[in-house]
């Protein structure tokens, strides 16, 4: 996995966080709107078994927001780690901008006052500076 894969991927499972959240979200409404009749008379009991199939989906739903939460966290932690091994604090920083703080190329233009292509390059020799982890080594 090249430099630009590994940090990528910081991005992509933030965003499959959000994604899951806002499924959380509109289960919770969902199981809101199912509402039980309680009455002494039997019934198919099908708005229960909806109401606990959604909240089934919440709970696994949930966990699973959890495992990704935590493998942000190790993300992020070998992502800043790798970056702050990076000698140049130019490209330290154009890489903590563009890859942990979510920045644009017009956003980073701004806070840096470089051009375009003068980004674009700094940016290519902060990639090839970057020494992704290794994702078989072993935790520490």
């Amino acid at each position: 996995m090249n430099a630009k894969e590994f940090l990528k991927q910081v991005r992509f499972v933030d965003r499959m966080i959000d994604s899951k959240l806002r499924q959380v979200e509109r289960l919770r409404d969902e199981a809101g709107r199912t509402t039980l009749l309680l009455s002494d008379m039997p019934r198919g009991g099908s708005s229960r078994n909806h109401l606990e199939d959604v909240i089934t989906k919440i709970v696994d739903l949930e966990n699973e927001i959890n495992r990704d939460i935590d493998r942000l966290v190790d993300l992020k932690a070998a992502a800043r780690t790798a970056i702050n091994a990076i000698q140049e604090p130019e490209y330290r920083l154009i890489l903590e901008l563009r890859y942990l703080c979510y920045k644009t190329w017009p956003e980073i233009m701004d806070v840096l006052g470089y051009s375009e292509a003068h980004l674009y390059r700094l940016h290519g020799r902060a990639l090839r500076s970057f020494i992704s982890p290794d994702p078989f080594s072993p935790k520490g």
